[in-house]
């Protein structure tokens, strides 16, 4: 490869006996605007496209050059998985299989050998049943590659949400609701928007408490945190406001009136954008020194090898590595 061949982009396989695979098939199968590897397991992926008659090449010769239409060049630094499977159920070698791969990716990344990852999803039990203790891919990703500051972003055409807190229960979100996390949450959102082309992002803040805490009648996490988090961030700059309901200010952002929404868990960020449909949510990792973008659906067990799993989504965090590392600008 040289300086004037940007790097190919990587896509994880995720769990094997998910739709990870399939997804992965049938997109290389329909062409990609770019050069694209994959890391994961090679006879899966195999299996899988003579499962579903499509015709792919599956490469693993090292340096091999992804470039032709339905060639998928495959980089496995573990081992080979059996090839009898069962699609899914959660399985031991599949879940450590699926961390292996982003763990390949992740090195590769930072070393500029791919310039951003695309993931396929993972199964979290499979995982844990593999010896592999993690919330997720965006902590796997954050711990590998040393990023101190970062944080979940979901988008789609009408909506972008980046998460405070993202993986715990509901019961500790109160205790991790402080300043300088939502101040973080807050810069990070607005970096996000400008990787991704606005120019003067305008960053919604959610409350926490029904009715953004009515002046402490609900609550004071919005008066003691959230406020202070946003009056920083206006100081530094950033055209912050709220905080806002948490009940409305997703309808707004969709309206135009904001580029994002920082919600402060999970469910209250994820919920509006995935509402709007998961087939074109897209998930970004964001403060990473790398692009990371990923499907925003999971394993989907119930349909695996079955040949009806949608690629869309796959398509759309693709596209949207492609923009934000933006290789000809």
């Amino acid at each position: 490869m040289n300086h004037l061949t940007p790097a190919p982009i990587g896509f994880t396989m995720g769990d094997a006996t998910g739709i990870g695979p399939e997804l992965i098939v049938k997109l290389f199968h329909e062409g990609l605007d770019a050069p694209a590897v994959v890391y994961g397991d090679a006879g899966a992926l195999v299996r899988i496209a003579q499962h579903l008659d499509i015709p792919v090449h599956i490469d693993e010769a090292p340096g091999a050059a992804p470039q032709a239409q339905g060639r998928i060049v495959v980089r496995n630094r573990w081992q080979a998985l059996p090839a009898d499977l069962p699609w899914g159920q959660v399985n031991a070698l599949a879940g450590r299989g699926s961390y292996e791969y982003l763990c390949h990716a992740i090195d590769d990344a930072m070393s500029g050998r791919i310039r951003a990852i695309v993931t396929a999803p993972l199964h979290k039990k499979a995982m844990e049943a593999g010896g592999i203790e993690a919330p997720g891919h965006t902590e796997i990703l954050a711990e590998r590659s040393h990023t101190a500051q970062y944080a979940m972003m979901l988008a789609n055409h009408e909506l972008r949400v980046l998460l405070v807190t993202i993986h715990v229960a509901l019961a500790d979100v109160p205790a991790l609701i402080t300043t300088e996390r939502v101040l973080s949450a807050i810069q990070l959102a607005h970096q996000a928007c400008l990787q991704a082309g606005v120019t003067q992002p305008r960053v919604a803040v959610a409350g926490l408490n029904p009715h953004a805490g009515e002046e402490g009648r609900f609550g004071h996490e919005e008066r003691l945190a959230i406020q202070p988090a946003i009056t920083q961030a206006q100081a530094q700059g950033i055209h912050a406001s709220g905080p806002w309901p948490g009940d409305t200010v997703f309808m707004r952002a969709r309206q135009g009136e904001f580029d994002i929404v920082v919600a402060q868990y999970h469910d209250q960020g994820l919920i509006p954008v995935k509402y709007l449909g998961v087939d074109d949510g897209v998930n970004v990792t964001v403060g990473l020194p790398f692009v990371r973008t990923s499907v925003d659906h999971g394993t989907a067990f119930d349909v695996a090898g079955k040949g009806i799993a949608n690629p869309s989504s796959l398509r759309e965090a693709f596209d949207m590595a492609l923009t934000m590392t933006n290789p000809m600008s």
